[in-house]
C-alpha cells in the first residue's frame, strides 16, 4: 500500500517519482514513457503540473486529474 508520501525528483528534469510504501519500500517510477499517451498526461511535461503531484488513495495524481492507479 502507498503511503501518503512522494517525493518527486527535485529539479523536475527527468520526470521520475520516489515512491514510498507502507512498508517503508522506496521505488522509483519513471513517468517519462507515458508522457506522450495523450494531452492529459503530455500536459505534464510543464515542470510545474508535475510537481502538483499527491496521492490519493492508491495512486498519484496530478493537478490536471491526471492519475497512475495501480493495475
Amino acid at each position: 500500500m502507498l503511503k501518503r508520501r512522494i517525493e518527486s525528483d527535485k529539479k523536475n528534469k527527468n520526470y521520475t517519482l520516489l515512491l514510498t510504501f507502507e512498508n517503508n519500500e522506496k521505488r522509483l517510477f519513471d513517468m517519462k514513457p507515458y508522457l506522450d499517451f495523450g494531452p492529459v498526461f503530455r500536459a505534464l511535461k510543464d515542470t510545474s503540473l508535475f510537481r502538483s503531484v499527491h496521492v490519493v488513495f492508491q495512486s498519484v495524481e496530478w493537478a490536471n486529474n491526471a492519475d497512475i492507479d495501480r493495475p
